[in-house]
């Protein structure tokens, strides 16, 4: 089973999606399971996990109608304001839906370094495990030592880091970068998305080889057994189609074992999330 771990849906509307700026034209439009279902087919993928691309709950509803009408969603990662008081709540109303896998808060945009060891927000994070639910980690670099601290804090939490943190990838492998993905993959309930990198290049310009340093980093850290294939569609269209994205990750693991490759490119996946 092929799984693609990580991609997103979403209604164009600029308000919503302030994000998708001027400088991505190209995602400035809807990208809903009609368009993704024949690319997932063409490149023999079975199935794949609809991720969080707004902080609402309306985000949450929209994705779990989604995945009601179209079974090869065989997950979400929705957002619930972990920060709020009722949270639990909250939690235990949308968790009685079984295509609710896990949450996510964008915490990449937040101003304050240390968003992730706020009391608040780590009750939040505090209730998930109560309800089966992972929680997937969008950091950059910079915040990757609070991730280390938030993953420990919380050993029985089944966390996942989104896009290997979003290093920079046209300047090179970063000390610091490699030395926060050993610690925080150190904890041994974090896994890793290998997913997100074509969107991390300079003007969105790359070659096959400049990944492989990063990825053979968090391979030799993680394991293949914590290591999950992530498109990151439609914001891949950015830097790649959708071929060309996948074939970064099945050309490198090629010289793994048909154990390794499968547990990289869909078993992990399935089994992190209970799909």
């Amino acid at each position: 089973m092929v799984i693609d771990s990580h991609q997103h849906f979403w209604k164009y509307d600029p308000v919503t999606y302030s994000w998708i700026d001027d400088s991505m034209k190209v995602l400035q439009k809807d990208f809903l399971p009609s368009e993704l279902r024949p690319i997932l087919q063409n490149n023999g993928v079975d199935g794949c996990v609809a991720v969080q691309a707004d902080q609402s709950e309306r985000e949450t509803e929209f994705l779990l109608e989604l995945a009601r009408e179209n079974q090869f969603i065989k997950g979400v990662v929705g957002w619930v304001d972990l920060k709020a008081e009722g949270v639990r709540k909250r939690l235990a109303h949308y968790s009685q839906n079984e295509k609710l896998k896990g949450v996510r808060h964008i915490v990449q945009e937040e101003p304050d370094p240390e968003f992730m060891l706020r009391k608040d927000f780590q009750n939040g994070i505090r209730h998930l495990a109560e309800f089966g639910l992972t929680y997937d980690i969008l950091v950059y670099p910079n915040q990757l030592a609070t991730a280390v601290l938030l993953s420990r804090a919380f050993p029985g939490q089944k966390f996942v880091l989104d896009h290997i943190a979003k290093p920079r990838i046209s300047e090179g492998l970063d000390q610091d970068w490699v030395n926060n993905i050993k610690e925080l993959a150190s904890n041994p309930n974090v896994s890793c998305k290998v997913s997100g990198m074509v969107t991390e290049t300079t003007n969105f310009q790359w070659q096959q080889e400049d990944f492989a340093p990063f990825i053979d980093v968090v391979l030799n850290a993680f394991g293949w057994q914590r290591l999950m294939y992530g498109s990151d569609w439609p914001v891949c269209l950015l830097g790649g189609n959708y071929k060309e994205v996948l074939t970064i990750v099945m050309d490198y693991i090629s010289k793994l074992s048909d154990n390794e490759r499968a547990g990289i490119m869909g078993l992990n996946a399935k089994e992190f999330y209970s799909l």
